[in-house]
């Protein structure tokens, strides 16, 4: 981790020297040396980094590099905050600024002293890293990746290999699915990946179907190869070699053990050619490696077979993708089976007894279906005194430090972190970062990825946004299963994840040890001597009275009732935490802001979501380096013109819910007043909610401006009149970026006028119509990209299918609130061929939905509710075999009544197939679902 600090480091020097190194008079040449330091010692730390665990010496040198990095960038912040002072705006400034000359001096002299001491310190790790460097060898080297697994623990993923079919539990199921695709299918070579994180099961299962009688009988040569993360080509092919002429008991040819690769590889390939065979190879961690085993593999069309586990989802992908075949990714134990194999291995099989079932429950809920983890802290329990459930509570309470003290669980500990440990230096910070969100905590994925970047986690990429480098950092940890989707759009997009309990303990106590995170959950807090960063996830007393927040950089809050129990923000900042970048107070009862907090020139995130906050202060004009301001939720209605001055904003949020008015239904959320001169802040990415009725100091209609945001990803723009249509097509042509636009007129009966765009933004994906149209906009029809198009109030009285049903990505249609006034609804056959999620609400005219045979192929989820007239289930719905939710809500009672025992009974032959159905009736207030 030490590597990501002096990365991070080198990225805020260059700036530093380009713009301010005339002011450092004195210090240049000494932080030209540390800065030339840093960067010899850059390419052993990575080394370093994965070698620490095994060295206790070096994992100290590591941890000087580390803090000796973020002393010097608090020392450079610190200089920067000073010169912020010093700039002069005006005669009165310049009189503050004469006045303050005698302190800035000062201060200079300080960071002059300060600088020289961490010079000190930077030659004496220097010769640390000449040493270690000896020992360890060039980065040339070493840089293939060192083993993690040592001789000082039992690796228990072996164990897998000799377990007896009456120890495990859970499997039967994929099992039988995975022998039908060895056995069955084509006569070509096919692939079967089995995927999921470590610890789940993967080895136990392929292991019990490798020795499945059906699939002993079915292929005639067999062959298990463990891969691992420090396997070599030559040890690999030399165990294959002995396993295939072992089976056929032949000696192997003579002079394997000196054979380079491609000899060994030709014979290998000889020996399959000419029989049907069964190829595992467990526990692939890389696509390098797949690379150097596949050709090794024959077609020999008589129906052969290769199985690869992995934890890596991209690389069971690409396995399957190169040798047609079927992925199987390992889900957790169900609640039955945990608790199965929890009772066997904890209680010898017998029964919990039942002062102890409580207690078991929890722990096993901390588990999550992880049979590695199941078997593991069973050991621990089995060994406990059933008589004292203390004890079985301490456990239960303490999880985290036993998994870095209890030598039962040290194996299980060791197989966890092992994804953890193969992560690049980037992204091992930005996975310990996680450890800043509570327990069982959803991730928002954009939330995150703000978080990262005003971190300075995310790297700088030719062609792409912080945010798509961001995203692909996200979608690298839940492709390597150390993050677990938690709710993902229609269009299949992570939406917000989540980690598994015990791998969160496990980066908890990394993020500790390495200062990444400092986590307050209520009593007492034992505090670092700097903290960084600090996640309240419950009030505490002892965050008020800490005297350790001169280097804090993000404070962030979960669930606080009350904010002055946590500390006075304003006394927080004024105590030395002038170095914050971010500021997340989401959910806190604040009311205004102190004004400490506009002196955090720093600050790069400042969320306010969710708070009783009414009005921003104009002192929003000092945060220039603001990158996120999040003030959704909020009662603020109107920014100050002084936002103009933050350059750097990229994501602008703030709507709120408002009832009422002239139409209730209609007006629901409501943005901001955007000052004049939006179109400055052409750094922008996000800008949502913004109010379109409003016309700027020289008449000029704000809609005009926002052509001029041509970096926009979204746009959401609200109270829209009919007459600001043709402005509005001419700034959303100017937006090539954009890939999300929703607008809405400024009243039910305003028309949304959008006939004037020409073409739609080429990257256009999503659309968020509210507003009546005359007619469907015509650059809808011909647009490629979208897959998703939300229609709601358009009083069309043509039918939109017809426009839309040939659109070939359009994924969700939702036609809500009298978007359409026919009075039905036909999706023709080979129609909405990608179409997965249909939406029907409140079409107040609509009496029959129709669907001919092979429209919607893909349709998994159908929602029809308040359309009053409809009186049957859709017709042709029998034929959607891909639908697994159908929803009928708060319709006519008389269909409900008719619905009700169909539904019960799963006698109704048009919907007999939907795995689930559910009948809402808020005017009797039931509803009915069935699964089958």
């Amino acid at each position: 981790m030490a590597e990501a600090a002096v990365i991070n480091l080198l990225a805020n020097i260059a700036p530093f020297f380009r713009e301010e190194v005339n002011l450092l008079s004195g210090v240049r040449e000494e932080i030209e040396y540390i800065r030339d330091e840093f960067e010899r010692m850059t390419a052993f730390l990575r080394v370093a980094d994965a070698r620490e665990e095994s060295d206790p010496q070096l994992k100290v040198w590591v941890k000087q590099v580390r803090d000796a990095a973020h002393d010097t960038e608090d020392v450079l912040d610190k200089f920067k905050l000073h010169l912020a002072q010093r700039r002069a705006h005006g005669f009165f400034d310049f009189l503050c600024k004469t006045t303050r000359f005698v302190s800035n001096l000062k201060a200079r002299h300080q960071m002059v002293s300060e600088v020289r001491r961490i010079k000190s310190r930077v030659v004496n790790i220097s010769e640390g890293h000449q040493r270690y460097h000896t020992i360890y060898g060039t980065i040339e080297q070493a840089s293939t990746r060192p083993t993690i697994v040592t001789n000082d623990w039992h690796d228990c993923r072996g164990d897998a290999l000799l377990l007896e079919e009456a120890e495990v539990v859970g499997i039967e199921k994929p099992r039988k699915q995975l022998i039908g695709w060895l056995v069955e299918g084509s006569t070509g070579l096919n692939a079967v990946s089995v995927v999921g994180m470590g610890g789940s099961g993967k080895t136990t299962l392929v292991k019990k179907v490798y020795d499945d009688g059906t699939v002993k009988k079915h292929f005639k040569t067999h062959a298990w190869l463990t891969v691992s993360e420090s396997f070599r080509v030559e040890d690999l092919l030399k165990d294959m070699i002995g396993q295939l002429f072992g089976e056929i008991m032949q000696p192997v040819p003579f002079g394997v053990e000196t054979m380079n690769n491609n000899r060994l590889k030709g014979i290998v390939k000889d020996f399959l050619r000419q029989r049907r065979y069964l190829v595992v190879f467990d526990d692939v961690w890389n696509i390098s490696t797949w690379e150097a085993i596949k050709y090794i593999l024959p077609d020999n069309d008589c129906g052969s077979r290769v199985i690869i586990t992995t934890r890596f989802a991209h690389l069971a992908s690409t396995c399957c993708q190169e040798i047609d075949g079927n992925i199987h990714s390992l889900m957790p134990l169900s609640a039955e089976d945990s608790w199965t194999l929890f009772c066997k291995k904890t209680f010898r099989g017998n029964l919990c007894p039942p002062h102890l079932e409580k207690i078991s429950v929890r722990i096993l809920k901390r588990c999550e279906g992880l049979p590695l983890a199941i078997v593991a802290i069973s050991g621990v329990l089995a060994a406990k005194d059933r008589s004292r459930i203390d004890e079985w509570e301490m456990l239960y309470r303490s999880l985290g430090a036993e998994l870095d003290g209890n030598g039962k669980l040290e194996s299980m500990k060791q197989v966890l972190s092992l994804s953890y440990n193969d992560l690049p230096y980037y992204l091992k910070i930005c996975f310990l970062y996680l450890s800043v969100f509570p327990e069982d905590h959803q991730i928002e994925r954009m939330r995150i990825i703000r978080f990262w970047m005003a971190e300075g986690f995310v790297n700088v990429t030719e062609g792409k946004t912080l945010e798509e480098v961001a995203e692909g950092y996200l979608s690298e940890l839940v492709n390597r299963n150390l993050v677990q989707v938690a709710r993902t759009t229609s269009d299949g997009r992570l939406r917000s994840c989540r980690i598994h309990d015990l791998m969160r303990e496990i980066i908890l106590v990394k993020a500790k040890e390495q200062n990444i995170a400092t986590i307050v959950c209520g009593g007492d807090t034992r505090w670092p001597e700097k903290v960084r960063r600090l996640s309240i996830h419950r009030d505490s007393e002892s965050v008020a009275n800490s005297k350790h927040f001169s280097r804090l950089r993000s404070l962030i809050v979960f669930g606080a009732e009350d904010l002055v129990r946590i500390s006075s923000l304003g006394g927080l900042c004024r105590g030395g935490s002038r170095h914050l970048k971010l500021l997340d107070l989401r959910g806190t009862p604040l009311e205004t802001l102190p004004g400490e907090i506009f002196k955090l020139i720093h600050l790069k995130y400042l969320s306010l979501r969710s708070t009783p906050i009414q009005t921003i202060p104009k002192l929003i004009g000092k945060l220039e380096n603001l990158e996120t301001l999040d003030l959704k939720g909020t009662y603020v209605t109107e920014l100050p013109d002084e936002i103009l001055r933050l350059k750097k904003l990229r994501h602008l949020l703030l709507n709120h819910y408002e009832y009422g008015g002239p139409y209730p239904q209609f007006s629901g959320i409501r943005g901001f007043k955007a000052p004049c001169g939006i179109g400055s802040l052409q750094s922008l990415q996000k800008l949502s909610l913004i109010e379109a009725d409003e016309i700027n100091g020289n008449g000029i209609s704000i809609v005009k401006e926002l052509g001029r945001l041509t970096e926009l990803r979204r746009l959401c723009i609200a109270k829209l009149r009919r007459d600001d249509g043709t402005a509005l097509c001419s700034s959303i042509g100017k937006l090539n970026n954009l890939r999300s636009l929703n607008i809405a007129s400024l009243e039910e009966d305003e028309i949304l006028d959008l006939q004037s765009l020409f073409s739609a933004p080429p990257l256009l994906q999503r659309l968020y119509l509210k507003g009546r149209l005359e007619k469907l906009p015509h650059w809808i029809t011909s647009h490629h990209s979208l897959f998703k198009v939300y229609l709601k109030w358009s009083k069309l009285r043509v039918d939109p299918l017809q426009s839309l049903q040939d659109l070939p990505n359009l994924i969700e249609l939702q036609l809500l609130q009298e978007a359409y006034e026919g009075e039905g609804l036909c999706f023709k056959a080979g129609r909405f061929k990608r179409l997965k999620v249909l939406g029907l609400q409140r079409l107040n005219g609509l009496r029959w939905v129709k669907m001919e045979e092979g429209t919607m192929p893909r349709l998994e989820r159908l929602y029809i509710r308040d359309c009053e007239l409809v009186e049957e289930i859709p017709s042709g719905i029998e034929h959607i075999t891909t639908l697994n939710l159908l929803v009928l809500g708060d319709m006519s009672g008389s269909l409900v009544s008719k619905l009700d025992p169909q539904v019960q009974d799963g006698d109704n032959w048009k919907i007999s197939h939907i795995p689930e159905v559910t009948v809402m009736d808020s005017t009797y207030g039931y509803w009915r679902a069935k699964h089958l």
